[in-house]
Parts: C-alpha cells; sequence; structure tokens
C-alpha cells in the first residue's frame, strides 16, 4: 500500500515542476500551496521586481492578476483532471484593499461549475487571512478543441491531480 504523504509529495512536486515551466510564473516567483478537487491555492512571495510603488512596498496589480489567473486556470486543471489545454475567457478581479507591504499574496481559484466546451471558476486573494481578501475573482475559461502544437493532452499520472477524498 502506498503512503498517503508520499503520494502528496510526489504531487506537489509534479505541480512544482509543470509551474516551473511557464516562465511568467518563475519569474514572478509563484508556487503552489495545495489544492483539492475542484480548487487550487498558489502563493505569491514578495520580490522587489513586483513593486507598484518602492516607498510603500506594495506589489502591482499586474502581479496578482497574473496569480489569480493562474490559481484559477489551475483550478481547472484539477477539477477536469487532465492537463488539456484552456484560455482565459475572461477574467474580472475587483480589488478590495491593497495588500500589506511586502506581503506573500495567496490566491486561491474554485472551478465550480463545468459545461462541455466553458469552465466557470471564483476566486479570492489574500495576504493572510482569507477572510480579509485583498480581491475577489470570477472568470470563464474555454477549452480547446485540440491541443495546441507542442501541448500533449495526456492525463497526468494516476491520481497526481486528484484532490483529497
Amino acid at each position: 500500500m502506498i503512503d498517503p504523504s508520499e503520494t502528496d509529495t510526489r504531487q506537489q512536486r509534479f505541480i512544482q515542476r509543470f509551474m516551473n515551466g511557464v516562465p511568467h510564473l518563475a519569474a514572478l516567483g509563484i508556487a503552489y500551496q495545495a489544492h483539492g478537487a475542484d480548487w487550487a491555492e498558489l502563493a505569491m512571495p514578495f520580490a522587489e521586481q513586483q513593486l507598484a510603488d518602492p516607498d510603500y512596498g506594495i506589489i502591482a496589480s499586474g502581479a496578482i492578476f497574473t496569480l489569480m489567473d493562474s490559481a484559477a486556470g489551475f483550478s481547472v486543471f484539477v477539477r477536469r483532471n487532465t492537463l488539456e489545454p484552456h484560455a482565459t475567457l475572461d477574467l474580472r478581479l475587483d480589488y478590495l484593499r491593497a495588500p500589506k507591504p511586502r506581503a506573500t499574496i495567496i490566491g486561491r481559484g474554485e472551478c465550480y461549475r463545468l459545461t462541455r466546451q466553458i469552465a466557470f471558476v471564483r476566486g479570492l486573494a489574500h495576504d493572510g487571512d482569507p477572510a480579509d481578501p485583498i480581491a475577489n475573482m470570477a472568470g470563464t475559461f474555454m477549452f480547446s478543441a485540440k491541443p495546441a502544437e507542442g501541448m500533449s493532452s495526456a492525463k497526468p499520472a494516476e491520481g497526481m491531480l486528484a484532490g483529497p477524498k
């Protein structure tokens, strides 16, 4: 029998390798946090190149938008349990407040509905307290009819994207 902690470690390594292959995620330092059957959490630690205002140490909204687009897109991957490509059709962020200076931002996306061609997502960004979000997110993703050139539609190894039971 496979030890559940070994499976979790393998999942985390697989997911982080996948994310490290996306140049803009690596440049922003965005890393895997956790996921379930229909949600994913990513973290973006503070970095100087993300600053919107150097005097206050506040991360630019574009970096937060990238974090949320990625968390939402990853929630679609885990909900479908496949790495088939999909494209962001619409993504809206309602910024509620500025992040705390030099804070790590956590982005959580949830894929709450799937149709034949569209995934519906929602989520939030926070800097330590999900009850006090920085931004709320809502969006839609469209599935590709066929994988883009150079992309594989293969399913990940058994259980690699499966969330907790």
